[in-house]
């Protein structure tokens, strides 16, 4: 008597889907490319960068690494790790004066 394990896969997305996630990414690159010369953000530049940066960070994760489809805990990883070091990150540059004006 063999028992038979039924493998359940989630939708895993289309080449469209694919498609739009590439047009994406590529929308929110030129964003950051535009925002380094555009010289009244000075002051804000290194936060949208990093918001930006984590954006597309997530939806690389999330899609072409199939998290999305994958257990949430390997996405809470993902995202607490990023948002962890990006702490880490702006509490360094603070302390060391890099906001101070």
């Amino acid at each position: 008597m063999s028992t038979a394990t039924t493998h359940r896969e989630g939708a895993h997305p289309t080449p469209a889907t694919y498609v739009t996630i590439a047009i994406i990414l590529a929308v929110i690159t030129m964003v950051e490319v535009a925002a380094v010369y555009v010289e009244a953000l000075g002051a804000v530049l290194i936060p949208i960068l990093l918001v930006l940066s984590a954006t597309k960070f997530a939806i690389v994760a999330m899609y072409f690494m199939h998290l999305k489809f994958d257990s949430k805990l390997f996405s809470a990883l993902f995202v607490g790790g990023i948002l962890l070091t990006s702490g880490i990150l702006l509490t360094l540059l603070a302390l060391f004066g890099v906001f101070a004006s």
